[in-house]
């Protein structure tokens, strides 16, 4: 099934792919864009790296909450993993392995990448996730909420993805009191990633808004660091 970001552009600054050290896929927020979530790369400092930013249709990935039935958010919430995953595609066709791919959003987009880094186990070159969290209800005793079955349909899962991280570095990085992302989601995405075995630190800023930091620019920063260090 088609989706609204199927046929959206891919946003491409930095170095050329083929000549980066790494390449980092940046994912914009509800009503913002490609392009401007690519400034954070100013600010990384890194211009040896690749920076590949998918466009949202309209500005938003999906319409309602990331608190929703994962079922509301559709087909948004699918399209927009598929065009996170064609940015990975593009720099895999380049030479870039993915232990030197690293995932990164805010708002909206962190909650899209750290839906799709769950969706896709496996070594990454790192993840980080500003101000956002795993999608669906989170009801339930263990967490209980809906993704895609067999045949497209909905079932009730917990938040038990498959496969293993393989010690990805992880950063989730957002305030006690943001008004769109709850510390209690914020917590619990920190913890499904260390029982898929990514390496987390989490970070909750008291009072902060719904923005990003200095301190986890640094962190974004050596986690860059990590992803290009040599073996």
């Amino acid at each position: 099934m088609r989706g609204p970001h199927d046929n959206q552009p891919l946003v491409a600054i930095g170095a050329p792919l083929p000549e980066a050290a790494a390449a980092v896929v940046l994912v914009h927020g509800r009503g913002d864009s490609a392009r401007g979530i690519l400034g954070l790369a100013a600010a990384f400092d890194r211009p040896d790296l690749a920076y590949l930013a998918p466009q949202a249709a309209g500005g938003a990935w999906y319409p309602h909450s990331f608190l929703a039935p994962l079922a509301d958010n559709e087909p948004g919430l699918s399209s927009g993993i598929r065009a996170v995953l064609r940015a990975v595609a593009a720099a895999e066709a380049a030479g870039i392995p993915r232990a030197r791919i690293v995932l990164g959003g805010f708002s909206q987009g962190a909650c899209l990448i750290a839906e799709t880094a769950a969706r896709s186990p496996g070594r990454w070159g790192g993840l980080f996730c500003l101000s956002g969290g795993l999608l669906g209800t989170g009801e339930g005793p263990t967490g209980a909420r809906r993704v895609r079955g067999m045949g497209g349909a909905y079932a009730e899962k917990a938040f038990d993805y498959d496969g293993s991280m393989e010690a990805t570095p992880v950063f989730v990085g957002c305030s006690d009191v943001d008004p769109h992302i709850p510390l209690a989601r914020v917590e619990r995405t920190a913890q499904v990633f260390r029982d898929l075995g990514a390496v987390v630190d989490a970070r909750v800023y008291p009072g902060m808004g719904h923005t990003v930091n200095p301190e986890e620019v640094a962190a974004v920063r050596a986690l860059l660091a990590e992803a290009t260090a040599e073996p």
